[in-house]
């Protein structure tokens, strides 16, 4: 088990009050370092632009690392915002993405867990959106296809937004499995059943107020079972804790051992088809007490034998 990030991902500032903060990501260190003392950190590389480039076009690289931010933050949209370092910090991210799945395919290590800022899954293959800059969960998907010749690597998606940026990049590529779970009718407003690609995505909206179980249902019920079928060679996870019920960007009630539940399932999944080899990247999650205590369930069960 291996940990990857960056100083730089605490520099990404979209503003006072912007639930996206620095001390997200500050939260979620403290409370690894202090509960899993053993576990060594890495640093994360800064993704190449070529890398980049498999997922986003040039209009969204261009957007992200070419503009000039002063001291001002520089809106892509209303809610998404740069400041002076985000530039670093979404190359950061990305590039945990990218060294983690070197790491796992490399067997350097079995999993690994980003802890990076701002999450991904929002963006898609041209806009920056929902807090987000790159897809850095996609960059790594197509990094293992494309760099390391995979044939089938699968996306688990538990954030309480549905992750509609990953969808879109993904949905008609056969080499790569997208699920989600989240709160339906929620932002972006995507994610319904019958969002299917090319056969390759699946989709699990829970109502409004659902809680643990209907959590575990969705994914015991639908969800496992079709990353079950599909024998992935490399299970990568979209780990947003923003489904837990202190967060205030949503209404549904999971608590963290409904998350450990979850990552215990996929990593018994991924010992069946993958040699056990899962990369996580932190998503979204807006409540610091539940992000110190969804993350730390995350890992634990993330970092067995």
């Amino acid at each position: 088990m291996v940990i990857f990030s960056h100083p730089a991902c605490m520099e990404h500032r979209p503003g006072p009050g912007h639930p996206e903060s620095p001390e997200r990501l500050q939260a979620v260190a403290q409370a690894l370092l202090a509960a899993l003392p053993e576990v060594p950190w890495r640093e994360a590389p800064q993704a190449l632009r070529s890398q980049l480039a498999r997922v986003h076009s040039d209009t969204l690289l261009a957007a992200v690392l070419d503009v000039e931010v002063g001291e001002e933050p520089y809106r892509l949209d209303p809610d998404t915002v740069m400041s002076r370092h985000s530039r670093e910090a979404a190359l950061r991210c990305a590039g945990a993405g990218v060294a983690a799945v070197d790491a796992v395919l490399r067997g350097e290590t079995s999993r690994a867990f980003c802890a990076v800022r701002p999450p991904g899954h929002h963006a898609t293959a041209d806009i920056a959106m929902g807090f987000c800059l790159f897809n850095a969960v996609a960059v790594a998907a197509l990094h293992a296809v494309e760099a390391h010749g995979l044939d089938r690597v699968a996306i688990a998606d538990f954030d309480v937004h549905h992750g509609n940026g990953t969808q879109a990049i993904v949905e008609h590529d056969e080499r790569i499995m997208y699920v989600s779970s989240h709160q339906a009718a929620l932002y972006p407003g995507t994610g319904g059943r019958e969002e299917r690609g090319v056969g390759n995505v699946l989709n699990q909206p829970i109502q409004p107020g659902g809680d643990g179980e209907a959590l575990r249902a969705a994914w015991r019920e639908q969800l496992l079972p079709a990353i079950d079928a599909f024998r992935p060679q490399l299970l990568l996870v979209s780990a947003g804790f923003d489904a837990h019920r202190l967060d205030p960007l949503a209404d549904l009630n999971v608590e963290a051992e409904d998350y450990a539940w979850l990552t215990g399932e996929l990593v018994a999944l991924a010992r069946r088809h993958a040699r056990g080899r899962v990369v996580s990247l932190l998503e979204g999650g807006y409540s610091l007490a539940a992000l110190r205590e969804c993350s730390v369930a995350h890992v634990r069960a993330l970092d067995v034998s």
